[in-house]
């Protein structure tokens, strides 16, 4: 198919975390596959370090820091993202602009709500791109304090187009308020870009939340545009898109991929929690020893900071059943034929990688999106089953031990599984051409 040359230039701009910037470099990537002249991730010196100058079809531009890293806290390391793009921004775009290729959109991560009107300050148009699923945004827009009058008292709340939600559905920034108050006040300060925003993208796609896009569409002009993973797990349209482009952990692909390639199909629980999300000591011990349970395989990516928290017993059992490493090329492990479940905190972008690829998930919630998603995966979506937390706030290993049999060995599984393969092929079509998410890229890039 020959692609119609588009004379525009494109910045994006993602907050500094790694479940942000992976999606926004896919969408990137499909933008230059889509015949843009030229497509800039723009992104702090102590990540860009770590990525390619030129990752594939696009270019990298680089925030100058001080030597020291960001702040590791996430309230204090929003703020100070937001202080140096305020500070570097115009440069940037002076810098990248040419008469030939002018930069003229900024695609910037919706929570950075403060980047349109630096965009529009600039003479540049401003495109949102929310890293989440849409029913989040629903439920944001519907309990913004300081916009709508539905507040949660403790009860079970309805919205349009959402199934009933209780208090462990909804996003843990609605009734935890003290907790990071800069990120909750970005959180629902992206309710400004459905005002102000010259286009708003959506991580996901028609299919998978077609209740929702059909309520909130009529209102506001979304696009979806996703599932923005490498193409070569979806429609195998971008040559070598195999890859995100930058992992902050280098991963152990090698040890992880032999020892998968040891084990049967189907025999193997795949368990991650991300890059941020930290367990307590009492919930690993719990965890670790509901894996010994299961009697299944499984592989676990422990962070090298969450190691000391595990219990001596369970280091000696390990070798028997598990492997356990300090990250791994997530891709690659969820899309081998060894892996039967995924054990997560269902993580947006972790939800759609098991969903795009076909593989039942275990969701074990911690906090922000992850127990609104965790309700989707077991009751809308019936892709997995979601762990039961004790009055202690802690889930025990009976508990974890019970749901990954559930999944791997029960007939539920089976179910499971069928409907993860449904996904699977929703999602391939989605991006694949004349999907419900290529013809909203093509709208968005012939509206330049």
């Amino acid at each position: 198919m020959e692609e119609k040359s588009n004379k525009s230039h494109i910045l994006v701009l993602p907050i500094p975390v790694q479940g942000h910037i992976n999606p926004m470099v896919q969408f990137s990537k499909r933008l230059a596959s889509k015949g843009v002249n030229k497509v800039t991730l723009v992104t702090i010196y102590s990540i860009s370090k770590n990525m390619p100058k030129e990752s594939g079809l696009i270019n990298i531009e680089s925030i100058p820091h001080d030597e020291k890293s960001p702040p590791q806290n996430i309230d204090p390391m929003l703020e100070w993202f937001q202080l140096l793009v305020s500070k570097n921004l115009r440069k940037i775009v002076e810098k990248l602009s040419d008469s030939v290729y002018p930069v003229k959109v900024l695609v910037f991560d919706s929570v950075a709500t403060w980047a349109i009107d630096l965009a529009h300050k600039l003479g540049l148009k401003g495109a949102a791109f929310f890293t989440q699923p849409c029913c989040l945004s629903a439920i944001y827009y519907h309990m913004d304090p300081e916009t709508t009058k539905v507040s949660f008292d403790g009860s079970d709340v309805s919205l349009p187009s959402l199934p009933l939600l209780t208090k462990e559905d909804l996003p843990s920034l609605i009734y935890d308020t003290d907790l990071y108050p800069t990120l909750r006040g970005l959180i629902f300060s992206q309710n400004i870009n459905f005002k102000k925003a010259d286009w708003l993208l959506f991580n996901t796609f028609d299919a998978l939340e077609k209740e929702i896009v059909e309520w909130i569409r009529p209102r506001y002009p979304i696009k979806t545009i996703g599932p923005t993973i490498p193409s070569m797990y979806l429609d195998k349209r971008l040559k070598e898109d195999k890859e995100y482009g930058l992992s902050l952990f280098k991963p152990n692909s090698e040890t992880c991929m032999k020892w998968l390639d040891s084990k049967e199909i189907d025999s193997v629980v795949y368990v991650s929690f991300g890059s941020l999300a930290s367990l307590d000591e009492q919930q690993m011990e719990e965890l670790a020893f509901g894996l010994i349970l299961t009697k299944c395989y499984f592989l676990w990516v422990v962070r090298a900071t969450e190691e000391n928290k595990l219990p001596e017993e369970f280091m000696s059992k390990l070798s028997e059943k598990g492997l356990m490493v300090n990250w791994c090329p997530q891709l690659d492990v969820l899309a081998h034929r060894s892996v039967g479940c995924f054990f997560t905190h269902s993580g947006w972008n972790s939800t759609l990688e098991a969903l795009s690829l076909g593989v039942p998930m275990v969701t074990m919630p911690q906090w922000s999106d992850q127990p609104t998603n965790a309700k989707f995966i077991s009751d809308v979506w019936q892709i997995g089953v979601r762990v039961k937390v004790g009055e202690n706030g802690v889930v025990n290993r009976d508990e974890i031990a019970s749901s990954i049999r559930e999944v791997m060995e029960e007939e539920k599984g089976i179910i499971l599984k069928e409907n993860a393969m449904k996904w699977k092929n929703l999602a391939k079509e989605a991006v694949d051409e004349g999907g419900s998410s290529d013809k909203n890229i093509e709208e968005f890039l012939s509206n330049l």
